[in-house]
């Protein structure tokens, strides 16, 4: 039984890349909107102190979910886009459900270490020990929350439409849990507790919806065929290497500077810092939603698409992210301050000298929106994990010079990490377009095409790793 298909779509990639990013944002646009509710619920009933306690666990198992968490879902996108479009379930099957088992194996290692690093080292970010427990708790629950496998196997399946259903359960639930704690009693640990049972719910969903949507590809057994999806797969060990290390660099930049924060200026500061981190979030989220869409679709155009249409694409994507780029930038400079103080009350007004710079370094990721891709897809996503390495490398280095600044110091680093990023990977981006347009590499992944050429797919070291 092949999977449901999706309405209609639009005839160019372009188009249906609007298609599907207006279906997201359609779908962000309501969670934008409770998301700016349960946030001002959360800052006011719990005041600057605790909110910064709840930012730091929060971020916590952010940081945690970054180092276990596989990013299965671009694997699935990646090598699941060719098994779609030549309508081969079993091959998709057997690489999703790998990548579900992946996950599984992600969230095990991660529970080990929130045990290490909370209960060992919570007293660097002054964490108050009452919350020490439910620090750890909420931690395994978020990452036995990850829902990166079933989002690929939906992505692939370029099924947006169902996914806003699932992913609007996050912020209605949010939304009403906060409501009724402020009604009956606002503490960090319910605050936390109501956030991971959501958690675990929305992940339960996708699951049901990846099953829904493709139950000749979703099951127990295409579970047990594991070696079989990495035979059939070739290079699918290196590439979820490279993307794996790749997105931890990404996370340490995002999620990273609001630990140190914490550790280096208070708690105070870090709840400031995560604020206007969450507002920043909040005027670039057009920039997440364009990667999902961006990135799917890319992954369509190398197997059904001509190399000057697949640069056309790339084009075409990165002017529409710098324009919006620019918009978000002037919001946040013009309204930034007047924006925390309804969200957060007038003690976070302070947060504008940090939203700006955060602002900044989010827009750079979202010009960027189709650098990755294009890279990721031509078989060259090494030349992304190098761009990540010097991003990572002028935070650190940012944060050095930065840092006494207090958390504006933060700020700054990290938009000078989105700068290099964005340099770096466009540089990168530009020069494989090029090769494209002169024939010198293809769209399609040349390791693979060489592997099929000479049936070396059968000697890749993941096919024999069982």
């Amino acid at each position: 039984m092949s999977p449901k298909r999706p309405p209609k779509e639009s005839s160019s990639p372009l188009g249906r890349i609007l298609q599907n990013t207006a279906w997201l944002l359609g779908g962000k646009g309501f969670g934008a909107v409770c998301g700016i509710g349960y946030l001002a619920i959360l800052t006011r009933t719990l005041g600057l102190k605790d909110f910064g306690h709840f930012s730091l666990i929060f971020g916590t198992a952010q940081a945690l979910i970054a180092i276990a968490g596989f990013q299965t879902w671009r694997v699935v996108v990646r090598y699941g886009s060719e098994h779609v479009h030549n309508q081969d379930w079993g091959k998709f099957g057997r690489l999703g459900m790998l990548c579900g088992v992946l996950d599984a194996l992600g969230a095990v290692m991660g529970c080990g270490l929130a045990a290490i690093l909370i209960y060992g080292f919570a007293h660097m970010l002054e964490l108050n020990p009452q919350y020490m427990d439910v620090a750890f708790w909420f931690c395994c629950a978020s990452l036995w929350a990850l829902v990166s496998a079933p989002t690929g196997i939906v992505r692939a399946l370029h099924r947006f439409d169902m996914a806003v259903y699932v992913e609007a359960i996050v912020p209605t639930g949010r939304l009403i849990a906060a409501v009724v704690i402020w009604l009956t009693g606002p503490t960090v640990g319910r605050f936390l507790f109501a956030w991971a049972a959501i958690d675990l719910l929305e992940a339960l969903l996708y699951w049901i919806m990846a099953r829904r949507l493709a139950p000749a590809a979703v099951n127990w057994r295409t579970a047990l065929q594991w070696r079989q999806a990495l035979a059939e797969n070739p290079g699918i060990g290196r590439f979820f290497m490279v993307t794996y290390v790749g997105s931890t660099l990404d996370a340490a930049v995002k999620n990273g500077p609001l630990l140190v924060v914490g550790a280096w200026v208070g708690t105070k500061a870090a709840g400031l810092y995560r604020l206007a981190s969450q507002l920043s979030q909040a005027l670039t989220k057009l920039s997440s939603l364009l990667t999902r869409s961006v990135y799917a679709e890319v992954a369509r155009a190398r197997v059904s698409s001509q190399a000057d249409e697949f640069r056309k694409l790339a084009m075409q994507t990165s002017k529409i992210a710098g324009i919006g780029g620019v918009v978000v930038v002037t919001v946040a400079i013009l309204l930034g301050k007047e924006l925390l103080a309804i969200i957060g009350g007038d003690v976070f007004e302070r947060g504008e000298a940090i939203l700006v710079p955060l602002t900044v370094g989010a827009c750079f990721d979202f010009a960027s929106v189709a650098f990755e891709p294009v890279l990721h897809s031509t078989g060259r996503a090494q030349h992304s994990l190098i761009a990540r390495l010097l991003s990572v490398v002028a935070l650190a280095l940012g944060m050095v010079f930065f840092i006494p600044l207090g958390p504006s110091g933060a700020a700054w680093a990290v938009a000078l990490a989105g700068a290099v990023s964005y340099l770096a990977m466009g540089a990168m981006a530009w020069h494989t377009l090029n090769l494209i347009d002169r024939k010198q590499i293809s769209i399609i992944d040349p390791q693979a095409e060489a592997e099929a050429a000479t049936g070396a797919g059968a000697g890749e070291p993941g096919s024999t790793a069982g």
